[in-house]
Formats: C-alpha cells, structure tokens, sequence
C-alpha cells in the first residue's frame, strides 16, 4: 500500500482552474494505478479518474470528460488532477487513491477496486 496525501483545493469561481496534488509515499507507487474520487454533502463517493502506472493511459467519468485531467510523475512520487472550466456541482471533497488492481482494457473505477486512500482535499466552486 501506499500513503497519499492531497493538497491544492480551495474556492474558486466557476469557469477557472485548479490544479490537484496527490503526494505518495512507498515502494508500490510506480507499479500501481491511481484514482481520483469526489464526495459531495449528502451524497456517495463518485469516481472521477483514473490512470495506469506510467501515466500513458487514463479513464474518466462522463461529467468531467474534457475538463478533468490526470497526470502522474513517478520520479517525483505524485499524481495530479488537472482541473478546467470548473462547475459550482463540481464542489466536494477531491480524494486520491492506489489501486488494488491493474488498469487493463476495464480501468479501475469502483472504490472497491483502490485500496489506499487520502484524507482529502476540499474544492469549492462558487457560480
């Protein structure tokens, strides 16, 4: 497993950017998949992305598809989530995660599937 810590949420106007970053430490960080989940007041945690080992493939879900993208930086231990045109039902809290298992021709996505996580960041879009 991994231990991951998020940084750079905070409030934002709707229609601006924010950059997301995932800090990990182990040995495993290189060799796995990660993810990005949201969570909302009131509501389940949603996948938003994930993305394989070497950062060559990645998988979205349909709301933030060509808005939201992630990146990965394995010398540097950190994934990023790259975030665009930004919506007020946008606004959660942003999580990172390691994947239990390889992203393959069907990406990790459930919360099952990723078995470390962070804390959190919060992300706050006003319209």
């Amino acid at each position: 497993q991994v231990q991951l810590v998020e940084s750079g949420g905070g409030l934002v106007q709707a229609g601006n950017s924010l950059r997301l970053s995932c800090a990990a430490s182990g040995r495993t960080f290189g060799s796995i998949a990660m993810g990005w989940f949201r969570q909302a007041p009131g509501k389940d945690r949603e996948f938003v992305g994930s993305i394989n080992w070497n950062g060559v493939d990645t998988y979205y879900t349909d709301s933030v598809q060509g808005r939201f993208a992630i990146s990965r930086d394995n010398a540097k231990t950190t994934v990023y989530l790259h975030m665009e045109h930004l919506k007020p039902e946008d606004t959660a809290i942003y999580y990172c995660a390691g994947s239990r298992r390889a992203f393959t021709a069907q990406p990790p996505y459930e919360v099952t599937d990723f078995g470390s996580w962070g804390q959190g960041t919060q992300v706050t879009v006003s319209a």
